[in-house]
């Protein structure tokens, strides 16, 4: 399984492409064999997954009953402007203009790849910034709240 740590900040040049910083590529070395796609996230960002990643989430996707239209709509939008990315000779990858525009990133803007265990998250620094302006008052108890049932045997002990 993949494990992706970090936060880099980024810049896309004039023609929309992102340099993927060295410490995140060590992290994913056979990235230039095995490729990586993006696509929209569920807030207003983008989301880079390895390839292999994708592919199992597309598998999970095709067990979904296509018949029930709320799935259907579910895939369609999911899957709305996926794309592969191509590293080129330097390290960069050319994201599509059509998904930047979709989450209001724009050219020679300033971004935050933010690493969560199995996919990179791109978000425009500001959309980024602004969601710990809603920091949760008492972390603590939300950890507890998410985390706390985890060692939690099913009998209740």
């Amino acid at each position: 399984m993949v494990q992706l740590l970090g936060e880099f900040d980024c810049k896309l040049d004039a023609k929309g492409r992102l340099m993927i910083p060295s410490s995140l590529k060590k992290q994913l070395p056979n990235l230039e064999q095995e490729g990586l796609i993006i696509n929209r996230g569920f807030e207003k960002n983008l989301v880079i997954y390895p390839k292999k990643v994708w592919q199992e989430i597309v598998e999970d996707l095709g067990k979904l009953n296509a018949y029930e239209q709320k799935t259907r709509e579910f895939i369609r939008y999911f899957t709305r402007g996926a794309t592969e990315l191509i590293l080129d000779a330097t390290g960069r990858v050319n994201l599509p203009k059509t998904l930047l525009e979709s989450v209001g990133i724009s050219i020679n803007t300033e971004i935050i790849l933010a690493c969560q265990f199995d996919k990179i998250e791109v978000w425009s620094r500001t959309a980024y910034e602004a969601l710990f302006d809603h920091e949760p008052e008492n972390f603590a108890k939300l950890a507890e709240e998410i985390m706390g049932n985890l060692n939690r045997r099913d009998d209740g002990k």
